[in-house]
Formats: structure tokens, C-alpha cells, sequence
């Protein structure tokens, strides 16, 4: 199978769900120790803005266009009906079922902080701050990619360059979203540590189920 029984998974879903969890609280409750932080991080990426090197702007810009929640949608759909008529339809609804899971978490805790965005954010990036639903897209759609896509890769270094790019986006994206003013760096971090908890749950059920929907007629040839 693409994803392997781990027993050491529900440990990283308790790390990265605690920190999650425990940055929540501190957002929620206006923790002064956070709102400062927040402020310093968000100065290293804001403090000396490069607008004037055009190319930087429209890239951040670009990145931010491409992550967008309902670009991500469109990503991972492609990606699952590529998979779908490849014989692997199972990673294809898991992929599916992933993508529409974090956005739902992450609205979810969206409506539970409240968090505003920076005062200078962009009238296009409407709705609330905490978490970024950019950065926890993307990261979903990247892990996806590495853990479906990369391993049907058959050559080794052209594996290695796919993951590298992949990272590298995940990293400038959450960079770009804090540039642009559209989100607190806090907003960013818990997205990863969400989208990272979640993904523990997504690989759980998939060792779980996907075997047992090989019994499924129309899903019995599927690849696993």
C-alpha cells in the first residue's frame, strides 16, 4: 500500500494536534507573550517589503493565487481523477476525502478564534485570520503529492527533485501569505500543525479502509 500500518502515527497526531491546540488557546484568549511574537516574526517578512523588485511581489502574489483554497480544490481533484483512471480510484477518494476534511477543520476552528487579519491585508483576503486556509491547503495537497504521486515516480533523482519543489513551495507560500499581509506567522504555523494532525487521521483510515473497499465492486481493481 502507499501508506503503511505506523505505530508511532498517533504520537505525531498528539505532538502536532497539542501544539496546535495549545497556539489556539494562546490566539483565542489574546495571549500578550503570542501577540508579540506574532508582531517580531511578522517584521522579518514585512519590516523591509521589496515591492520595488517587481519580480518577488509578483511571485509571493502568484503563490498566494495558486494556494487559494478553491485552487487547492481544483489541484487535488485533477490529481483524483488522474488517479482514478490510472486503476488507483481508492487513493483517488482518499485524496478527495482528505482535501474536503481539512477544510472543513479549518473553517471550523476559523469560526472558534475569530482571529482578525493584519490591518493592512488586501480586500480580497476576507474572513478570519487563525489558521491560514492557504497554507493548511497546501500543505495537504503537497502531502498528497508525496505520499500518492512522487512514489509512482520510477526514477530516483527526478523523485528527489519533485519533493524538493514541493517543500519549497509549502515553505514560500506560508512566506507569501505573511507578506502580503494576509495572515499573522501564527496563523501559518497552525495551519502546518493542523493540517499535519489531520493528515494522521486521513493515513489511519486510509490503512484502515482501503483494504475493505476493494470489496466495493466497482472499486475491486483499484490499486492500493
Amino acid at each position: 500500500m502507499f501508506i503503511e500500518r505506523d505505530q508511532h502515527r498517533w504520537w505525531r497526531f498528539a505532538i502536532s494536534g497539542g501544539a496546535f491546540i495549545i497556539l489556539m488557546l494562546l490566539i483565542k484568549f489574546n495571549s500578550s507573550v503570542a501577540t508579540m511574537i506574532d508582531a517580531v516574526l511578522q517584521s522579518l517578512f514585512t519590516g523591509q517589503r521589496i515591492e520595488s523588485v517587481g519580480w518577488f511581489h509578483a511571485l509571493m502574489t502568484l503563490l498566494s493565487f495558486l494556494a487559494s483554497p478553491k485552487m487547492d480544490l481544483l489541484w487535488v481533484i485533477i490529481i483524483a481523477v488522474v488517479l482514478w483512471f490510472k486503476h488507483y480510484q481508492i487513493p483517488a477518494l482518499w485524496a478527495f476525502g482528505t482535501i474536503i476534511g481539512g477544510d472543513i477543520l479549518g473553517e471550523i476552528f476559523k469560526h472558534i478564534v475569530k482571529r482578525a487579519r493584519p490591518a493592512q491585508h488586501l480586500a480580497a483576503d476576507n474572513g478570519y485570520s487563525f489558521p491560514s486556509g492557504h497554507t493548511l491547503g497546501i500543505f495537504l495537497v503537497a502531502a498528497i503529492l508525496l505520499l500518492i504521486v512522487v512514489p509512482l515516480i520510477k526514477k530516483h533523482s527526478t523523485r528527489t527533485i519533485c519533493q524538493l519543489l514541493i517543500v519549497f513551495v509549502v515553505f514560500f507560500l506560508a512566506v507569501s501569505r505573511v507578506y502580503l499581509y494576509a495572515h499573522w506567522p501564527f496563523d501559518t504555523i497552525s495551519a502546518m500543525l493542523l493540517a499535519y494532525a489531520w493528515l494522521q487521521v486521513a493515513e489511519w483510515l486510509y490503512v484502515a479502509w482501503a483494504p475493505r473497499l476493494r470489496e466495493v465492486s466497482f472499486l475491486s481493481t483499484s490499486e492500493i
